[in-house]
């Protein structure tokens, strides 16, 4: 925010003192203040840039490029920090924009190596477990913390499964050309539980959302463009840019902006009790799967981790 002191930031999880990243050409605009993230995350990357008040939350996964059991802690452990900078009354943060390190991919959504497991053992206090940590991270995205944030998605891969239903948890989505979208739960005879129905529902409809669900299909971003599901499509490599132009074209209505997102929550609620009711659904759903179904969820699995091992192997190239 420009009117904003360059002065130390001391809240938890943040570093002191700030600094500029490299100068620019003269004449050229001047660069942004950032606070980088040296906490205790592992599987996220966190910097705050004071002159736009954009908050960016890095995806960098340690293990599987999915919602795992600790990058779900990591997030839920983000958002308690970055609530705890509004207190005192400051409000450093406009935009939170939610992206990921790992070149093609957002997020390939549920960790299915262990949910397999946990329903071959019918271990179903895990798997509740595992539901409420997915619904209370993308609830807090839902509802922009309860704080005047406006929340973008920044899509630059494959965002599938929970990957989708974490961009659509946000106010906006960005995503480039060439990334790709889809819920594959019901190849394997099951359906996605943490709120991708309930987000959809309210962007295009009931009967829509349904039919994009069972489908199984992979949909691009101009696709998703033409539903109105995703509101930018950039050129590939310049999701970053045009995340950034979004924010500065915005910056100026950021008040009427969070006003709209807010109204469009009271007159199309998705409620925690409705997340938590639908995972409830859900965590019955996959008790109920068959050996063949899980045989199939491994065989999905086994396919990413090939793809992510020849990303992994091209960009070290």
């Amino acid at each position: 925010m420009a009117g904003m002191a360059a002065h130390a930031v001391s809240q938890p999880g943040y570093v002191t003192p700030l600094f500029r990243p490299p100068a620019r050409a003269p004449g050229a605009q001047q660069p942004a203040l950032y606070v980088r993230h040296q906490g205790p995350y592992r599987n996220l990357s966190v910097e705050l840039e004071t002159k736009t008040g954009a908050y960016w939350c890095h995806m960098k996964p340690e293990v599987r490029p999915s919602f795992t059991p600790e990058i779900l802690a990591d997030l839920a452990e983000m958002q308690r920090s970055l609530k705890l900078m509004f207190s005192g009354g400051a409000a450093p943060v406009q935009y939170y924009v939610l992206a990921s390190q790992l070149p093609g991919i957002f997020n390939l959504g549920g960790d299915l190596t262990v949910l397999a497991k946990k329903i071959r053992d019918h271990d179903r206090a895990s798997l509740v477990r595992y539901a409420r940590a997915c619904i209370d991270v993308l609830y807090n995205n839902h509802v922009s913390f309860n704080l005047p944030v406006v929340t973008v998605a920044l899509v630059q891969g494959d965002a599938l499964g929970g990957g989708f239903e974490a961009a659509l948890s946000c106010d906006v989505i960005i995503a480039e050309k060439g990334a790709r979208f889809g819920l594959p739960e019901v190849l394997f005879n099951l359906f996605p539980g943490m709120g991708a129905y309930s987000f959809l529902a309210r962007r295009v409809g009931a009967a829509r959302a349904e039919k994009l669900i069972l489908s199984g299909r992979i949909y691009t971003a101009e696709e998703l463009h033409e539903m109105d599901i995703v509101q930018v499509v950039a050129e590939p490599g310049m999701g970053e840019r045009a995340a950034r132009d979004f924010i500065e074209r915005s910056s100026r209505r950021h008040n009427a902006q969070c006003a709209i997102f807010q109204t469009g929550r009271r007159v199309s609620p998705v409620t925690y009790e409705e997340l938590r009711d639908v995972s409830d659904i859900w965590v019955e759903a996959a008790l109920s799967l068959r050996e063949n179904d899980l045989r199939k969820m491994e065989r999905l699995t086994s396919a990413q981790n090939r793809r992510l091992s020849g990303q992994l192997a091209s960009a070290a190239e």
